[in-house]
């Protein structure tokens, strides 16, 4: 036992084995949206237009104005014959005051910017969540695929395991043997694409998950087959989820209502405000001293500039938001029913896969095998099953991918989760 301290202690002090790191796809999605740097800016705007906010309940400074007139800095000499002077210090403030609720009107038009800031980042993060979630799905998709052919280049290599022997005795020519082995190199150059296809999608995982790049790529835990509902959602009602809960549709919405609160706050500008002032004035002169204070008041008078400008501008603003919530409706409708046929058109093809291809062509690939072994058949008969059979869980994969490729997007177009 003592011999067996060194290997023990060795073992301990190795390195751990490193593992790709391994998600399901809802934490993927988490990661992406604290991690992904550009979410992270787009969350920074909100904090902008909070800074909006504050700076539109600041209230106008107070002017403050010192003076010191009729100084005798040229040497004249004050005096009763010149009657010139006296010097003069004055100490004026001024106070400019707002009319027309000016300081709540800003307040309101940029508490809606704050709100539609926190739509677009509601919006940006619906549009990362469907660009993880495809991804996810490019992942789950090529380790099937890379499986498949893994599977399919064992498969050939039994086989030709199987024709060696036949050929050592006696039962085949060898140039059946050379075709079995240049069928298996063909299979071999499939797994290197597959294998490829699978790093290329990881890559584009770990890039919007906001990983920096590394040797261990990231791995998706969740399997590619899911279940399928007997029948697609009612198109009428998700149709109408969208116009309702889409963020990018609320923002539109809320930049109408700001709308609305900057022509308020612009017909507000365009009332004149006042200012109000007090001033102490002190004179020193031969006779004496004096001490005063007076009062000022001030407001331009609305000639020229009664801000009609900025109010016909708010005023085009508004009709042209309306054709934008007009035209966006559309645009979400016509995205909603694109999904739905897209989704609708996946869930029954991998129905019918699986219902009337799957089984035949396992079997029939499993039945040419063994006809095969026993001399019965061509390899020409096997190679064509195998293709098949190949072909046949390819396109299911396909098929499986693309209807959880539809289903993301179908919850994406509508803004929530649509199949249970």
């Amino acid at each position: 036992m003592a011999g067996l301290a060194p290997l023990t202690l060795a073992a301990s002090q190795a390195p751990p084995v490193l593992r790709p790191p391994v998600v399901t796809v809802s934490q993927a999605v988490a990661e992406a949206i604290a991690n992904n740097p550009g979410l992270i800016a787009e969350r920074l705007g909100v904090t902008v237009a909070q800074s909006s906010v504050i700076t539109a309940g600041l209230r106008p400074n107070p002017v403050a104005s010192t003076s010191a007139d009729h100084l005798d800095l040229l040497g004249t000499g004050f005096n009763d014959v010149n009657n010139a002077g006296p010097p003069e210090y004055s100490l004026r403030v001024d106070l400019p005051w707002e009319r027309a609720h000016k300081r709540e009107l800003r307040l309101d038009a940029a508490g809606y910017q704050k709100k539609i800031a926190e739509q677009k980042l509601a919006d940006s993060v619906r549009r990362l969540t469907l660009d993880v979630t495809l991804a996810c799905v490019d992942v789950m998709e090529a380790k099937a695929k890379l499986s498949l052919a893994n599977e399919n280049l064992r498969s050939l290599e039994s086989l030709v395991g199987v024709n060696e022997r036949r050929v050592s005795a006696g039962s085949i020519p060898p140039i059946e043997l050379t075709r079995s082995r240049v069928a298996m190199l063909q299979f071999r150059s499939s797994v290197k694409t597959a294998e490829l296809a699978l790093t290329t999608a990881r890559l584009r995982l770990q890039t919007l998950l906001g990983r920096t790049p590394g040797p261990l790529l990231v791995d998706v835990s969740d399997g590619l087959k899911v279940s399928l509902p007997q029948s697609p959602p009612d198109l009428p009602r998700i149709e109408q989820a969208a116009l309702t809960r889409r963020p990018d549709l609320q923002a539109v919405r809320l930049d109408q209502a700001r709308s609305q609160a900057d022509l308020r706050l612009q017909v507000a500008q365009g009332k004149v405000d006042y200012t109000v002032g007090a001033e102490y004035r002190r004179q020193q002169g031969l006779n004496g001293r004096g001490n005063t204070l007076g009062f000022f008041f001030s407001a331009p008078l609305p000639v020229f500039n009664r801000n009609q400008g900025e109010i016909a501008r708010a005023t085009a603003e508004q009709q042209q938001i309306r054709k934008s919530i007009e035209a966006l409706q559309a645009e979400i409708s016509g995205e909603v029913n694109n999904a739905w046929q897209e989704y609708e058109t996946a869930r029954v093809l991998v129905g019918e896969i699986e219902r009337d291809l799957l089984g035949p062509s396992q079997q029939a690939r499993d039945t040419t095998a063994y006809v095969y072994q026993a001399g019965a058949s061509s390899l020409i008969d096997v190679l064509d099953s195998q293709r098949a059979f190949n072909e046949t869980m390819s396109a299911y994969y396909s098929a499986q991918a693309d209807y959880r490729r539809a289903t993301s997007r179908l919850a994406s177009a509508v803004g929530e989760e649509v199949i249970e």
